[in-house]
Formats: structure tokens, C-alpha cells, sequence
């Protein structure tokens, strides 16, 4: 029974999604000006591992993440380099999805863009209007808060007067607006250059909050299951989504919402405005392994804060390669015919408490334990020679199955290896048969600078990455 914390509710609530089977969920993504950073990863992996999770429980899972690609930042950094907002956005979306394939996360179904959805935008907006939510001041139109009385019901903060600013993403505007705490809707453009889009209530771009509800629920319906992000999202962004989604439809715009803790670095939050931050193609220059990087930000549960060093980085490394090495010596292993039922009462204990720790509140601390467990328990069978054929079947399937979630094994070696490189081995092999060992070293070597180690044992030649 998955069971898991509700940030609308402020409560563990046993999952029962809309529909039975099925789970709609969105998880806002990134506003695409810049490289994202391993802060904003912690959120996104942790998207990837409930996806996967519900699908492991037998879910149909429909994953919709945005990209937001129009807002005043990227509009001022577009101009100030002399180009249009796709021509500026362009890079940084195709260097996010190959960060994002590089860690190892599963696409979701539905990828929208911001800028596609503008018409949805309008369309919401109009409503809002027409219902008395929303109005127009000095050509923009604003959200009106006192026209949803349940406002701050996910954030619990109390409003006890204006609130202005607090955020530079909660929007002070220079209009005049009836109470300072309505945010923008779409904000006069005019007939300038600066970009924006026709609407009957004159020409403007869209506010950063309607981005999402116009996308979300194109997809997904008015109403879904599922709605996560990272916590510094859940004010004024997840609150002003919710107001201005139900004030539009009259209806609950999602049943569950989870929040991601931050990651902080020495202690302090990471973030771009505190230029405390690194990327993760700073990591990877340093040279630490995507799986490293995904290991260390799944490896603390989602709901509490992530302390980032270098330390923690090379001991996920180690572990990493660890887990790869052992499925690899599972594998490999030279079994007699049997089962040993030590073996399978591990194997299934194992999987047990995997779930177990995943259906308790997601978390991925304990059931790491429980894989790491189970590795102990066999390297020991292993060791006394007690791993036969039909127990290394249920171990290699529990780490599927395990992998299927996490991805943190990585691919099989075999998947990495191109048919050269196969070719290569073989042919060494073959030098080594008829005595020519300098040119089976020629070909060690060569293999070695494509990051291919080979190692002659008893059992012939292994091999793993550099």
C-alpha cells in the first residue's frame, strides 16, 4: 500500500488515484536560460523515481513536464544578446534533455513548451475574467485574490496585510493593482519590440504562474492526481496555479502534491542567486560518472535536505561501481544446477523491504539498505561457493527489478560494448591462443584508451569501465 506526505493536506495519505489503473501527474521543469544545476536534478530524479515507482506498482502513468521558455528573465538576456527568445532558449534546451538522458531519467510522455501553449494561456485567462477572478489594470491583467477565499490553503502562510515582494519570482509589478498581493496574469507588451502575442484584451505575454495550469491541465484534464516539485515552488507558484486553475474550472485542480527538499551545499541552500551552485557538466568535468551523481541526490529521501560535498560524491562513486562490479560477478559466476533456499529467502526478503521503504513516504534511504543487504548476504554465498543456477536467477532478477526504479546499477557491460570493441577482444583472445602477446598487448592497450579494462582470471577475461 503506497502511503505518502500530501503538502495540500499536510498528512500521510494512503494513493488512490482518479482513476484505477491510471495516474496523471505533472512536475514543473525548468525555465530553460541557463544550465541546470544539480539543485534543480534532486527534483527532477526524484520525479523520474516516482514515475518509475508507480509503474513498478502496475500504474498507467501519464508524466507531463514543462519547459518554461518565456519569462522576463529570458526575454532580458535574449535582448541583450541580439536574438529571438528561441533562438536564445534553443541551447539550453538541447543541453538539458542530454543532461537529462545522461542521468539516466526516462523521458516523460508529454514535454510542452511554454511558448506553444499561449492560446491555452488566453483561453484560462478569459474565464477568469468573465467569472470575476481576474482584471485588467493599466492593459495587464491581474489575479484577484480576494476572489478565492481558499488562497494559501497549500502553503498555510498567513496574510495578514499586503505581502509584496519576498521572492523574485512573486511579482510586485510597477501597475496598480486593487491589493498587492494579486500577481500578473499577462502583462502588457504594447506595440513595441519586445515579444509577445494578440489576445481580445490586448497584446502581452503571459505571467509565469498561468504557464503551468494552462499547460497541466491540456493534458491532463481540469482535474489530476499528482502534482510535485521542489519546494521553493510550493509560494507563490503551486498557490497561485491552484487559485487561479480552480477559479477557473470550479473545480480541485490536484488531488496530491509533493515537495522536494533542497540541496544545499556546505549547509547553505544551493541556488543560482547564490552562485553556490554546480551543474551537472561541472561535475562531469571533474570527472565523476552520471550514475555517481544520480546515486548521491536519490540517496537521501526527498522530503528532507540533501547536504552536497565531495566527500559524499566519491563514496557514491565507489558504491556505484561496487553495485556494478557485484551483478557483473553474479553474472559471470560459474554455477553448479540447483537452488539454494538461503538464497531465494534473501532475494524475496530483499524485494519486501524494497517496497516496503518506497510505499512508506518514498523512502529511497531504506531501500537502498535493502539492496545493499542483499549484496552482502550473496558476495558471502558467493564466496563459499553456494550461489547455483537457479538462485543467481532470482538475484539477477531482483536487481532488475530494483534497477527498474532507481537506475542505478547502469546498463549491462554488454550494452556498452560496440562491435569493434567485441572484435577487439576477440581478436585478443585469438593472439593470446597462438602466443603473440605483443599483439594481444597492442590490443589491451587500444582497448584501454576506448575506457575498456580488461582482467584475465581462472574463469577467462572480465572486463568493466574505466
Amino acid at each position: 500500500m503506497l502511503r505518502f506526505f500530501n503538502t495540500l493536506t499536510r498528512s500521510v495519505h494512503e494513493f488512490q488515484p482518479l482513476e484505477e489503473g491510471k495516474v496523471r501527474m505533472y512536475i514543473c521543469g525548468p525555465t530553460v536560460w541557463n544550465f541546470a544545476h544539480i539543485g534543480n536534478f534532486r527534483t527532477f530524479i526524484f520525479g523520474d523515481i516516482l514515475r518509475r515507482y508507480l509503474k513498478y506498482k502496475g500504474y498507467d502513468v501519464t508524466h507531463v513536464f514543462n519547459l518554461t521558455d518565456i519569462d522576463d528573465r529570458i526575454i532580458n538576456e535574449a535582448a541583450k544578446a541580439g536574438v529571438t527568445i528561441d533562438e536564445f532558449t534553443a541551447p539550453f534546451i538541447k543541453a538539458f534533455w542530454e543532461d537529462f538522458d545522461a542521468l539516466g531519467m526516462e523521458r516523460p510522455e508529454v514535454t510542452p513548451r511554454a511558448t506553444h501553449h499561449v492560446p491555452e494561456m488566453i483561453a484560462i485567462i478569459q474565464k477568469l475574467i468573465e467569472n470575476g477572478h481576474a482584471y485588467e489594470s493599466d492593459g495587464s491583467i491581474y489575479y484577484r485574490i480576494t476572489a478565492f477565499p481558499e488562497y494559501g490553503k497549500l502553503s498555510r502562510i498567513k496574510f495578514d496585510g499586503n505581502i509584496t515582494g519576498g521572492s523574485d519570482r512573486i511579482d510586485t509589478d510597477k501597475y496598480d493593482k486593487e491589493d498587492a498581493r494579486d500577481f500578473a496574469l499577462w502583462k502588457l507588451v504594447g506595440e513595441t519590440e519586445e515579444p509577445g502575442w494578440d489576445a481580445e484584451f490586448g497584446r502581452g505575454r503571459p505571467g509565469w504562474h498561468i504557464e503551468c495550469s494552462a499547460m497541466s491541465m491540456k493534458y491532463l484534464g481540469e482535474t489530476f492526481d499528482l502534482h510535485a516539485g521542489g519546494q521553493d515552488l510550493q509560494f507563490p507558484h503551486h498557490e497561485n496555479e491552484i487559485a487561479q486553475s480552480e477559479g477557473a474550472t470550479g473545480k480541485l485542480f490536484a488531488k496530491y502534491w509533493i515537495h522536494s527538499e533542497f540541496l544545499k551545499i556546505d549547509d547553505v541552500t544551493m541556488s543560482k542567486s547564490k552562485g553556490n551552485f554546480f551543474t551537472f557538466r561541472d561535475l562531469r568535468e571533474q570527472g565523476y560518472s552520471p550514475l555517481a551523481i544520480r546515486y548521491l541526490l536519490l540517496s537521501v529521501p526527498t522530503r528532507k535536505q540533501l547536504n552536497f560535498t565531495f566527500e559524499g560524491l566519491q563514496a557514491a562513486e565507489s558504491t556505484v561501481e561496487r553495485l556494478r562490479n557485484f551483478r557483473q560477478l553474479v553474472s559471470e559466476a560459474k554455477c553448479d544446477a540447483g537452488a539454494n533456499p538461503f538464497i531465494d529467502s534473501s532475494a524475496n526478503k530483499a524485494l519486501v523491504e524494497f517496497e516496503a521503504a518506497m510505499d512508506d513516504d518514498f523512502n529511497t534511504a531504506a531501500a537502498l539498505a535493502a539492496i545493499h543487504n542483499l549484496v552482502r548476504e550473496i558476495n558471502t554465498h558467493m564466496a563459499d561457493e553456494m550461489l547455483l543456477e537457479r538462485d543467481r536467477e532470482l538475484v539477477l532478477d531482483a536487481i532488475s527489478r530494483f534497477d527498474s526504479v532507481f537506475g542505478i546499477f547502469g546498463k549491462e557491460d554488454s550494452e556498452f560494448l560496440d562491435n569493434d570493441i567485441e572484435t577487439l577482444i576477440e581478436e585478443r583472445n585469438e593472439a593470446r591462443r597462438s602466443r603473440n602477446f605483443a599483439r594481444s598487448d597492442e590490443i589491451r592497450d587500444e582497448l584501454a584508451a576506448k575506457g575498456i579494462i580488461l582482467k584475465d582470471t581462472k574463469d577467462g577475461v572480465r572486463w568493466k569501465r574505466a
